[in-house]
């Protein structure tokens, strides 16, 4: 009677575990639509009416936190989201579209949390870019922080209520021709002593940095923010020359008064000044769209800056000027270019016909500076270029204030 027992157990026992498997194997298997894949390579296989969209079988989780997505082909429109979804998440909708999801678009570099209407986030991405996505347990309050890369730099990060083992890395497409590479296991984290996940700051592009914090392209001011001598600078290492001639910033938080100032400093130019203040210096200011040049009395000059306006600021170099005797000519990477631009091309525009600027008696070679607001230029001035050069200078002074900087937008 016992063995008639013991083998009627067993045989419970193994019905039991072939149906845990069966239920495993159900909930543990890659879903997609719209789709075809070739091992790690997923491509649109659609009629682009219809969206297609891929769930990877397993969540994120404290050992494998983090995706990435290489753009082989952008296809027509370049439609591909990155990001994560619940595991019921219905494939007939975008990544980011649907509640309980969140998403980064290569199309319009917008961020979509459980919505069809995105939020201004990063740049745009084009074939070769790497997207990735990840998240951070530094949170115990309930909320998970979802963080998005683009070729190894950060471009943000969001907080998202959500328990991470509800959060499957998902890719979508939406357009003929569009294909990726995804690599479920790449490895984004660098850890601590505390075992925390950090991310690599990119001081390395910045000589001075005085009360100013830098996370990947983000510059965070953390100074007072009581009066004027609490200004918090960023200088970049390397000076505009006629291969990285141009650069810009985002303004992502406005904070209290928004004393922003974008603008060229000679190298040794003091760290507690907003740059156009002093001689050497030049600078657009977002509070008030003065332009300020050697001087901490502004002249009227463009709009005043928001959060989200993007400010610009680049030089026209003379068509004969060396860079022989500039100090850091041996660091610029003579095989990257610059593309040709709407910027560029504006400004050289009638620039024979224009009368030359009235001003202060200047010493040394004259270059044109010129500053843009959402991609227009504002306006230009002539100026005397130190014999160091002009360094992508940055100032901040108010609580709260935060930009995001692109060092070389043009470069290719």
């Amino acid at each position: 009677m016992d063995d008639i027992n013991l083998h009627y157990r067993f045989l419970n026992w193994r019905r039991r575990n072939r149906e845990i498997r069966e239920v495993r194997a159900v909930r543990y298997r890659d879903r997609w639509r719209n789709m075809a894949r070739d091992g790690d390579i997923l491509r649109y296989h659609g009629d682009s009416d219809e969206v297609g969209c891929f769930v990877a079988a397993r969540p994120l989780s404290k050992r494998r936190r983090y995706f990435e997505v290489t753009v082989n082909d952008t296809g027509v429109r370049g439609m591909i989201a990155v990001g994560l979804v619940p595991q019921s998440h219905k494939l007939e909708h975008q990544p980011g579209w649907l509640p309980h999801s969140v998403a980064f678009h290569a199309d319009d570099g917008k961020l979509y949390n459980g919505s069809t209407v995105g939020q201004q986030f990063g740049a745009k991405c084009c074939r070769g870019d790497k997207i990735g996505c990840g998240i951070s347990f530094d949170s115990d309050d309930g909320q998970i922080t979802v963080f998005f890369t683009k070729n190894g730099e950060e471009i943000g990060s969001v907080e998202i209520p959500a328990n991470p083992e509800d959060l499957y890395p998902a890719v979508g497409m939406h357009s003929l021709g569009e294909e990726v590479v995804l690599d479920l296991n790449a490895d984004w984290r660098v850890e601590d002593d505390d075992g925390q996940m950090i991310v690599d700051s990119h001081e390395e592009d910045w000589s001075r940095l005085h009360d100013v914090k830098v996370t990947g392209t983000l510059l965070e001011y953390t100074g007072k923010g009581k009066s004027i001598v609490d200004v918090g600078l960023a200088q970049a290492r390397r000076p505009l020359n006629p291969r990285f001639h141009y650069y810009e910033l985002e303004i992502t938080d406005a904070g209290e008064k928004c004393y922003i100032a974008l603008g060229l400093a000679r190298r040794d130019y003091p760290k507690d000044k907003h740059p156009g203040w002093n001689k050497g210096s030049i600078a657009y200011h977002a509070d008030d769209g003065k332009l300020f040049h050697g001087s901490g009395v502004g002249d009227p000059f463009g709009p005043r800056c928001l959060e989200g306006d993007t400010m610009g600021c680049g030089i026209m170099f003379p068509r004969d000027f060396s860079t022989d005797g500039a100090d850091d000519a041996d660091d610029w990477d003579p095989d990257v270019a610059s593309r040709p631009s709407a910027v560029q091309n504006n400004l050289y525009a009638n620039d024979e016909d224009e009368e030359e600027e009235e001003g202060e008696d200047l010493e040394g070679r004259k270059v044109m500076v010129f500053f843009t607001r959402n991609g227009k230029v504002v306006g230009k001035r002539e100026v005397a270029l130190p014999p160091s050069g002009f360094y992508p200078t940055i100032g901040m002074m108010s609580s709260g204030e935060k930009v995001r900087v692109e060092l070389h937008p043009l470069s290719g």
